[in-house]
């Protein structure tokens, strides 16, 4: 019979994607590793994501064979994600059994799912919280036992048309479901592959090795476009982004390169907040760069979409520079247009303090309750102090930037000072004071425009 070894086929987005509802964005690649993968393996059943199988043929047939014959489907419904609600749907009309529905709990509905049972989980956004990541999983693991051996319907088309008797395939796809055949195996173990990859491009990214990333999600793009005609959406963002940091063989031509490939995606048309918000910062370096006002008309709409879509402090604080760039360009004509603005880069600044307040008591409260793994040497505990720091760091930039964009500097100086003393990796400081600088310049040139004038502060 071969290796009976049950198999799992999780059905989710991978990684960074954006909740349109809620304007956070979730690291589905630490939900799989942390909080799914390490279950289902402990209980002896091989697990696979989507980005883990490659295909010989069209991915579609690939992933309805794994719908069909997987011993058990966990589908994490997290972002509202199009896909693994429609995966979730096929699923649920092939088979009745074995069928486990997971979210994050900040999920809205996007219809009405009340007779599913969602099993919910805490995600901090970029990290896991640790007791949170143990509940969880020792939740998953006893509804895996549950359900791995029981018939017993969890599908509701199966528990309302309960005369359904499930669809069979030809003997040569049940074949499939032994996991002995060497058609399937090359392409799972390359599949594999195509996953370290872009784990170790990923990992590249954290070390800032930009030109190394980039080889490797060109490699990744290969593998998975394999006999496919559409370009994968989330590893060219990610080539984009990686071929923007390289600055490779110049920033300008690394900058126009980037920019081809989030237009291969679709830029004019998608919703994807991060594709447009990484066009927003590469139009805007070609700008500052010198390559003409057009890339800041631009830049702006870009970060007008990302802004109003996610509502958060990022691309608030990218939309009033520039607001700014554009009160001292061409673009503008006359000083009431200038002075337009200027009042509208107040009123985003203003914005960017409101969300600040928001989220910097929702940071600590949840260092707060993790005080107790935050204590100890676990790798896991590091990671999570180091993700607390961050989030610190960056609110106090933004509240830092924002006071002086609105000259308001004592407050400019403290909240510098307490970015200075959190801990921080180097470069991190380097991009503030930058963009500092270059507000500064900017400021300096369309101030007095402002209602009260600015000034720069006495240095």
């Amino acid at each position: 019979m071969g290796d009976t070894k049950k198999r799992c086929f999780v059905v989710m987005g991978f990684g960074t994607k954006t909740d349109y509802v809620s304007g956070r964005k979730l690291d589905l690649n630490k939900s799989y590793k942390y909080l799914i993968k390490p279950v289902v393996e402990a209980k002896g059943i091989e697990c696979v994501r989507a980005d883990e199988i490659l295909h010989a043929g069209s991915i579609d047939v690939q992933m309805y064979k794994e719908l069909l014959l997987a011993d058990l489907v966990i589908a994490d419904l997290s972002t509202s994600n199009s896909n693994a609600i429609y995966e979730l749907g096929v699923r649920h009309a092939l088979r009745p059994f074995t069928t486990i529905v997971i979210s994050e709990d900040k999920l809205v509905y996007p219809f009405d799912l009340n007779h599913i049972v969602i099993n919910k989980y805490n995600h901090l956004g970029d990290a896991i919280d640790i007791e949170e990541a143990e509940r969880f999983k020792d939740g998953l693991g006893k509804q895996i036992e549950s359900v791995i051996h029981k018939e017993e319907s969890d599908s509701p088309v199966y528990t309302y048309l309960n005369s359904l008797i499930p669809p069979r395939i030809q003997k040569e796809l049940d074949a499939a479901a032994e996991k002995i055949s060497n058609a399937e195996t090359a392409p799972r173990e390359t599949g594999r592959a195509l996953s370290k990859i872009i784990q170790d491009a990923e990992d590249l990214i954290e070390l800032k090795e930009f030109e190394k990333a980039k080889l490797l999600f060109q490699a990744a793009i290969v593998l998975a476009n394999m006999n496919s005609s559409q370009p994968d959406t989330y590893l060219t963002h990610r080539l984009a982004f990686v071929t923007y940091k390289a600055a490779k063989p110049d920033l300008v031509s690394a900058l126009n390169e980037s920019m081809r490939l989030l237009q291969s995606i679709n830029l004019a048309h998608t919703n994807d907040p991060e594709t447009v918000s990484l066009a927003g910062a590469v139009e805007k370096k070609l700008y500052e760069c010198g390559e003409g006002d057009k890339h800041l008309d631009e830049a702006l709409l870009f970060f007008l979409r990302s802004y109003y879509t996610l509502n958060n402090r990022y691309n608030g604080i990218n939309l009033a520079l520039t607001y700014v760039y554009r009160a001292n360009s061409t673009l503008n004509t006359s000083d009431v247009e200038r002075s337009a603005d200027l009042v509208m880069a107040k009123r985003t600044w203003n914005r960017v303090l409101f969300l600040c307040e928001r989220d910097w008591p929702a940071v600590l409260e949840k260092e707060k309750n993790d005080k107790s793994r935050l204590d100890g040497n676990s790798r896991e505990g590091q990671e999570l102090q180091e993700y607390y720091n961050i989030q610190k760091f960056w609110i106090s930039v933004n509240k830092a930037e924002a006071n002086f964009g609105l000259a308001r500097f004592d407050e400019y100086y403290k909240y510098s000072e307490l970015a200075k003393k959190t801990p921080h990796p180097a470069w991190m400081w380097e991009s503030f004071t930058e963009q500092i600088d270059k507000l500064a310049v900017a400021l300096t040139k369309a101030g007095h425009l402002m209602e009260p004038s600015w000034k720069a502060p006495a240095s």
